[in-house]
């Protein structure tokens, strides 16, 4: 098993992208369903307001590093994560990886359409992937055991679930014994990336740790979320100044 970093009570898989790849791909030979959350500098701050978010975030079997701002967190205090491992370069990796095994995958999130296209344009870049199904992301909870019925019956061994966060790491955390699939990633906007209604920043600003300036001036209306970015930096400086 990896280590485990603490950052502010969220206990970090210390695994780099191949190592987190390797696991993945162990999961996918057993029955699960495995859980795996890709937190980044917010999800952590609201895990820090909400100790049931933390303790979810804490049952993953995997729980990765997505964001330049929870390794530098890791460095301040002491205890360095050894990458960032994103959900979506995860996620690529996987459909790269079709091409030595044959996966399946269904697509759950993103507005109407919008998993629908991911999932043309991912089999036009990974003819490998066997995609089972997809379902968008609008949903009233008296859907909900229409949506695990559809996904099960999909026979699909990854369930890809983008549904923003927290709402889709609690989602999987609720119904997770539901399902029959082998894994559940918690993907966020990586749907419209795939279906290229959403772009990534570019590659020096994702080296540069930037991603969170990209985003704010593709979405000026995240602001207030993004205040937690400095709230996050100095409750790292505080913790540990007080080490």
């Amino acid at each position: 098993m990896p280590e485990k970093i603490d950052i502010h009570g969220v206990m970090m898989d210390n695994v780099t992208m191949d190592e987190a790849l390797k696991r993945v791909l162990e999961m996918l030979k057993h029955q699960g369903p495995y859980k795996i959350y890709t937190p980044n500098s917010e999800i952590v701050m609201q895990a820090y307001r909400d100790p049931d978010l933390k303790a979810l975030l804490n049952k993953a079997d995997l729980l990765i590093a997505d964001g330049a701002g929870v390794v530098l967190a890791s460095g301040i205090l002491g205890c360095r994560l050894k990458e960032k491992v994103s959900g979506i370069d995860l996620t690529r990796r996987l459909f790269i990886n079709t091409d030595r095994r044959i996966t399946s995958f269904f697509i759950f999130g993103g507005k109407p359409g919008v998993a629908e296209q991911a999932s043309i344009n991912l089999l036009s870049d990974f003819p490998r992937a066997n995609i089972l199904g997809f379902r968008n992301g609008y949903f009233k909870e008296e859907e909900v055991p229409d949506i695990i019925r559809q996904i099960n019956t999909s026979g699909a061994e990854i369930l890809l679930v983008g549904l923003g966060a927290p709402k889709q790491e609690k989602w999987i955390h609720e119904h997770a014994h539901e399902l029959n699939c082998k894994v559940i990633i918690g993907v966020g906007g990586s749907i419209d990336v795939f279906a290229g209604t959403a772009s990534l920043a570019p590659e020096f600003m994702r080296k540069a740790g930037l991603e969170w300036l990209y985003r704010l001036i593709k979405e000026p209306s995240r602001y207030k979320r993004m205040m937690d970015l400095p709230r996050f930096i100095l409750l790292t400086l505080k913790t540990r100044f007080k080490k």
